[in-house]
């Protein structure tokens, strides 16, 4: 079958970050007993598989690996599904995100850039009718993501004030689109104009320059950037507030964690992981009674997906990019 896979690493100074992506042919998978095959229609790309191609949460002697951890398809039986991309190990209840042994497709598993994909049969979820293929191929990672971020982890409600930092990824779009949806007033920042724009057509009440003065303390900010906009996102609360953090695009290492800031007004770090099975049926359920749908930047097909990744190398992206088959 035509996959997308790495089939060696990129140093982390290499010029052409791609040099490990393959566009071929590998063996068609086998499903293991009580795993399903899911014939993929579309799969969405992330920053985990750029990463991947570094040899970031990825070992060598997995090589060569199928990238990608979004899916929708048809499985087995003839059912349009959507693919949950964390696995966990068989004896593990409960949270699998707190499963010691979890790993996300393409990890110790092959991945969905590929014609098939197989998944246990507990990680497909039905998808809606009224959604389609590639809209649905954007849950299962970003948008899971922002899901547990917004209203498990950080439990806020209908008139809560959220903070947004870094509009543009996938993950920022998400967190935008469905805090709207989910009845918060929401603040967004972002260093581009054009991208500032942007937040604001998917939903964002108001809109500032990364690091600029907020009018109002927010009651939580989500935080997937890092060391770029930590000190601003701890300034932004309010006393007894909350930053949830699932990310650090511009690194993990910071200068000054602003420890007394966070003793002293008593705020909370929160730490966010994907998602659950039951998170993901859940934002299916919102997606399909609210209307709302996950931007997509473009759709690509299969065949010239470097395209994409090249794309989101150099961050020319706002939004979700599909690859479709």
């Amino acid at each position: 079958m035509f996959a997308v896979y790495a089939s060696s690493f990129a140093a982390r100074d290499a010029v052409d970050p791609l040099s490990g992506l393959v566009l071929g042919e590998r063996p068609d998978p086998v499903a293991p007993e009580g795993w399903t095959t899911v014939t993929v229609k579309a799969a969405s790309l992330n920053h985990h598989d750029l990463w991947s191609l570094r040899g970031v949460g990825l070992r060598e002697e997995a090589l060569p690996m199928i990238l990608g951890c979004d899916a929708a398809g048809i499985d087995e039986d003839g059912n349009e599904v959507v693919v949950h991309a964390v696995i966990s190990d068989p004896s593990w209840s409960g949270d699998e995100t707190l499963d010691p042994k979890r790993s996300l497709l393409s990890e110790r598993h092959q991945g969905t850039f590929a014609e098939k994909v197989v998944v246990p049969r507990r990680n497909v979820v039905a998808k809606p009718a009224g959604l389609s293929f590639a809209e649905a191929a954007c849950l299962p990672t970003a948008w899971l993501t922002a899901y547990r971020m917004l209203f498990t982890q950080g439990g806020l409600k209908p008139g809560d004030t959220v903070l947004v930092q870094g509009a543009g990824g996938g993950v920022a779009t998400a967190l935008i689109t469905l805090a709207r949806a989910g009845g918060l007033t929401v603040l967004a920042t972002s260093r581009d104009e054009a991208k500032r724009q942007r937040a604001v057509e998917i939903g964002a009440h108001q809109v500032f320059e990364s690091g600029a003065r907020l009018p109002v303390k927010v009651d939580a900010v989500m935080e997937t950037v890092g060391r770029a906009t930590w000190s601003h996102s701890i300034r932004a609360l309010r006393p007894g507030g909350k930053i949830v953090i699932s990310g650090t695009t511009s690194g993990p290492n910071l200068d000054d964690a602003e420890l007394t800031r966070i003793f002293f007004l008593q705020l909370q770090v929160i730490g966010s992981t994907m998602g659950t099975r039951e998170e993901l049926a859940a934002l299916v359920r919102l997606l399909d009674a609210t209307g709302t749908r996950p931007l997509i930047d473009r759709e690509i097909p299969l065949a010239d997906a470097r395209e994409g990744f090249a794309a989101m190398a150099a961050g020319d992206v706002f939004g979700k990019i599909v690859f479709t088959q």
